[in-house]
């Protein structure tokens, strides 16, 4: 199904839940057309130092790193036009021998549903389990748990991005070059995210994330793809 206009979801709550500083940017056009619809939008992004080159930051600790990953969400999230208030950081513990992902276990999935669910969401938007990344893994498995465990049925939209191993398309949001032009702005501000994409595959970040778009390219030249999935 196409989101060629999401007039048809306005006044829904929406919880994207990023397991890093730039999930949300990946779906940022579907976001925004939520957002123009009327859709009121909840951002819960869990604290990271991964994916920060020693060369970009000083001291190369895991503390300046986390705290330039968060600026650089905060940053793009203010580019988005998504007030500050709207913005939630989860200090999620996390295994140092992952590369600070998120741990799948009971805390961290209480520390979830304690942000989450008082916002009440009709629609969560986050990671496809099927993926390369612990991380993107291991919040899905602890969101799923949650919906079960607290007996709140929601729909929740898992997001493709490059390191989706496969899913179902479900719904899809084309966009042509306007709005990818836009989203290549947004994904910038993640600098240390487009220096180490530039150092070590030869394309910035916002290229990485719209190629993805473009391979999709359903009815436009670009397009966000999700599969739907009832939770309860």
């Amino acid at each position: 199904m196409s989101l060629a206009s999401a007039e048809v979801l306005s006044g829904l709550v929406v919880a994207v839940i990023g397991p890093h500083p730039d999930d949300f940017d990946a779906v940022a056009v579907t976001l925004r057309r939520l957002r123009d619809a009327g859709a009121a939008i909840h951002a819960f992004v869990c604290h990271t130092a991964s994916g920060v080159e020693d060369g970009f930051c000083s001291p190369p600790t895991p503390a300046v790193k986390q705290w330039l990953r968060e600026q650089e969400q905060r940053d793009s999230l203010r580019f988005f036009g998504l007030p500050d208030d709207c913005v939630t950081f989860l200090d999620l513990e996390r295994n140092a021998a992952d590369d600070g992902q998120p741990f799948d276990h009971e805390a961290n999935a209480r520390m979830l549903s304690g942000a989450i669910l008082p916002v009440r969401p009709d629609l969560l938007v986050l990671p496809h389990g099927n993926d390369t990344n612990s991380g993107h893994r291991n919040i899905h498995a602890m969101v799923g748990r949650m919906t079960a465990k607290d007996g709140f049925p929601m729909t929740a939209w898992l997001i493709r991005d490059p390191k989706t191993v496969s899913m179902r398309i479900d719904l899809y949001t084309p966009f042509g070059e306007d709005e990818a032009a836009w989203k290549a702005e947004m994904l910038r501000f993640h600098r240390s995210q487009h220096r180490r994409n530039l150092n070590t595959r030869g394309r910035g970040f916002d290229d990485r994330i719209l190629d993805v778009n473009r391979a999709i390219a359903l009815d436009a030249p670009f397009a966000e793809a999700f599969e739907v999935r009832a939770l309860q």
